[in-house]
C-alpha cells in the first residue's frame, strides 16, 4: 500500500486523483441544485417547505442506507469497478428527473441519484489508501473534498444562468450525458491495485463493519461528525436559498445565487484548506483530533449567529459557514487511521451510513419546522428558521461535550501515529 513511490506522481494525479474528484463534483452540483431550482419546483410541482425539505433529502436515504454494502464492495471489488456502476445509475435517475412531473415521481429519481453518487467520499478514500501514503491521507482528502465545494459552486450561479438558457428538465438531462461520459472515463483510465491481505468471505467482511459499528473511538467522533454534517450538507444544498429569501430579504434570484456562490467558494477554499491546516496544527504539536475539535467549535458558533443573529449583509456568515463547515471532515481520515488499513472502506462507509441517515431525517425534519408557521407573502416564516437553525446549534454543543466526556480510544494506535 505504502509502496508507490516509483509511481509518478503526475500519473497519480491524472490516473487516480483527478477522475474521482471530478465525480466527487458532480456529487456537489446534484446536492445543491435545488437551492436554486426550488422556485421553478414550486411553480411546476406545487411543493412545499416540508415536500422540498423531504425530496431534497431522499438523495440521503438509500445513499445512507447501501453505505454497508458499498464498504464490502470497495474492499472486495475495488473503488474503479464500485464506482462506475454507480456513475451510471446516477445518470439514470438524473434522466428520470426531467422527466417527472409530481413529487412522488421527484422522489424517486432523486433517491437514485443518490444512490449513483453514494460513493462519491468513500470510493476516493478508498483509493487513496491503496495509492498514496498514511501521512498525505487528510491532505489529498481535503484536496477531494476541495472538489465537492467546486461542485457546490457550480450549483449556484452556473446552474441559475443555465435557466435562462434551458428548462430546469433539460438542465437534467445534460447532466445525466455528462455522468455516463465520466463513468466510461474512469472505467478506462484509472488503474487497478489489489487490495494487500485476505479479502476474506462476504460474512467475514460484514463482521468487520459490526466491529466498526460498535467500536468507542468511532462512536466518540461520529454523533459531533453526523450533526455537523446535517448542519453543513442540510443548508448548503438546499436552506440557505429559502434562508436568503425569507430571512435575509433578498427576493431577486441573481443576488441569491451570487451570495451562494460566495459560500460555495469559501466551503472549496476551507476543503482546500482543511487538510493544510491540520498539517500545519500537526508540526506545532497539535493532533489532528484537537484540530477539528476547534473548527468544530468555530462551525457551531456560526449556525448560532445564522439562528438567533440573522443579519441583513448576510455574505460574511454565510461564507463563514461555508468554509468553516468544509472543516470537520478532517475526522474522517482519523476515524479510518484508527482502524487495521483493511478496514478502510467499512470505516468510510460506516460513518456515511450515520451520517447520511442524520441528513435525511433531519433536513426534512427542518422543512417540517419551517412550515409549523403561517406561509408569508414571499415565502417561509423568519420565525420557523430560527427554530430550525437554532436547534442545530443546540445538537452541535451537545456533540461537542460528548466528544470530550467520552473515553473512547482508537483501536489502531500505530495506524493513527503513522498518519500523524
Amino acid at each position: 500500500m505504502t509502496g508507490n513511490a516509483a509511481t509518478p506522481s503526475k500519473l497519480l494525479l491524472l490516473q487516480v486523483f483527478l477522475p474521482f474528484a471530478f465525480a466527487y463534483f458532480l456529487s456537489y452540483i446534484f446536492r445543491g441544485v435545488n437551492a436554486v431550482i426550488f422556485p421553478y419546483l414550486e411553480r411546476d410541482i406545487g411543493i412545499t417547505a416540508a415536500d422540498l425539505g423531504l425530496l431534497t433529502s431522499a438523495f440521503f436515504l438509500f445513499f445512507a442506507l447501501i453505505q454497508p454494502l458499498q464498504g464490502v464492495a470497495l474492499d472486495r471489488y475495488g473503488p474503479r469497478k464500485v464506482q462506475t456502476v454507480l456513475l451510471i445509475v446516477a445518470a439514470l435517475g438524473s434522466a428520470l428527473f426531467g422527466f417527472c412531473t409530481s413529487l412522488p415521481e421527484l422522489i424517486v429519481a432523486r433517491v437514485l441519484i443518490g444512490i449513483g453518487f453514494a460513493g462519491g467520499l468513500m470510493a476516493a478514500i478508498k483509493v487513496f489508501t491503496l495509492w498514496y501514503p498514511p501521512r498525505q491521507w487528510g491532505l489529498v482528502t481535503g484536496f477531494h473534498m476541495m472538489a465537492g465545494g467546486a461542485g457546490s459552486m457550480a450549483a449556484t450561479w452556473p446552474v441559475q444562468w443555465s435557466l435562462s438558457m434551458m428548462s430546469w428538465q433539460g438542465l437534467f438531462f445534460w447532466l445525466a450525458g455528462i455522468c455516463l461520459a465520466t463513468a466510461a472515463l474512469l472505467f478506462a483510465v484509472v488503474p487497478e491495485r489489489p487490495a494487500t491481505g485476505r479479502v476474506g468471505s462476504l460474512r467475514e467482511q460484514f463482521r468487520v463493519t459490526g466491529i466498526v459499528l460498535t467500536d468507542g473511538f468511532y462512536w466518540r467522533i461520529q454523533p459531533l461528525l453526523a450533526v455537523q454534517q446535517l448542519a453543513f450538507i442540510g443548508c448548503i444544498s438546499l436552506w440557505i436559498g429559502p434562508w436568503l429569501r425569507d430571512v435575509g430579504g433578498l427576493a431577486d434570484t441573481g443576488l441569491r445565487a451570487d451570495i451562494q456562490l460566495y459560500a460555495t467558494a469559501a466551503t472549496a477554499l476551507g476543503f482546500g484548506a482543511s487538510g493544510v491546516i491540520s498539517g500545519w496544527c500537526r508540526r506545532i504539536g497539535v493532533s489532528d483530533f484537537t484540530c477539528a475539535g476547534i473548527t468544530s467549535l468555530l462551525f457551531a458558533l456560526v449556525c448560532g449567529w445564522l439562528a438567533f443573529l440573522p443579519t441583513r449583509d448576510p455574505v460574511i456568515p454565510w461564507m463563514l459557514f461555508g468554509f468553516l463547515g468544509a472543516c470537520p471532515i478532517q475526522y474522517m481520515p482519523v476515524m479510518v487511521s484508527s482502524f487495521p488499513p483493511a478496514y478502510a472502506g467499512r470505516v468510510s462507509t460506516s460513518s456515511n451510513l450515520v451520517v447520511f441517515l442524520v441528513i435525511f431525517a433531519g433536513q426534512w425534519a427542518m422543512g417540517e419546522v419551517v412550515d409549523l408557521w403561517p406561509r408569508t407573502a414571499i415565502g417561509y416564516a423568519p420565525d420557523g428558521y430560527t427554530w430550525a437553525f437554532g436547534s442545530l446549534f443546540i445538537l452541535q454543543l451537545a456533540g461537542l461535550a460528548w466528544l470530550l466526556l467520552s473515553r473512547g480510544r482508537p483501536m489502531a494506535a500505530p495506524y493513527l501515529a503513522a498518519a500523524d
